[in-house]
């Protein structure tokens, strides 16, 4: 969605001041390259410094653990009696998981943190989807361009087309109707647009 959302608003922005298919061409591949390297580093910089706060949080409670072991017990067994676990039960499991200190931090991050330690995304993974899915994105808009048509509104129709697509198969994860879904990111895309081409259309007037 990034990558279609941005490179409609550049060729429509390029195109409100010049139509050669040449620079709408140029502008769309730049985007392209440019938007793709930033989510993937964007995306791989989220999920590493994520990864690294969790990281200090396990090593925090790792350390508690080892000096105030029955404080974190107690830190258990209040949490799991409230789920309604019989405090007897509770407590037996607690004192069995003092004398595991790893076993413990699994339990501590994940009753604690909502995270499990040994199942932590990787940031390679995430950039690199990240990347593949902005340039997917990025390159309906400039099929027509790319095929030697020199139209900009067929760029922008297919730039369009992939919008309601993708906002189609994305409401398929919800409830909502999929033609909803594909005409709320229409909509989104079509504003950007317009937007940009005013912004483009406007530039070129001036300097022109």
């Amino acid at each position: 969605m990034d990558g279609l959302v941005t490179n409609i608003a550049l060729i429509a922005g390029v195109g409100g001041a010049s139509t050669d298919r040449h620079l709408l061409v140029l502008t769309g591949m730049a985007g392209l390259v440019a938007g793709a390297i930033s989510m993937g580093i964007g995306e791989w910089t989220s999920v590493r410094t994520q990864n690294e706060q969790i990281a200090a949080e396990l090593d925090k409670e790792l350390y508690e653990l080892r000096v105030n072991p029955d404080g974190e017990a107690d830190e258990l067994v209040e949490t799991w009696t409230a789920r309604g676990l019989p405090p007897d039960l509770a407590r037996q499991v607690a004192e069995v998981l003092k004398a595991h200190p790893e076993q413990a931090l699994r339990v501590h991050a994940q009753e604690e943190l909502g995270v499990v330690p040994d199942e932590l995304a990787s940031p390679w993974t995430a950039a690199a989807s990240s990347f593949v899915c902005f340039a997917v994105g990025a390159v309906i808009p400039l099929l027509t361009l790319l095929l030697g048509y020199d139209d900009l509104w067929a760029a922008l129709a297919v730039g369009g087309l992939g919008l309601f697509a993708a906002g189609a198969i994305v409401s398929r994860l919800t409830a909502r109707p999929w033609w909803l879904g594909g005409l709320r990111q229409l909509l989104l895309g079509l504003l950007a647009a317009v937007l940009t081409y005013g912004v483009g259309a406007v530039i070129g007037v001036n300097v022109a």
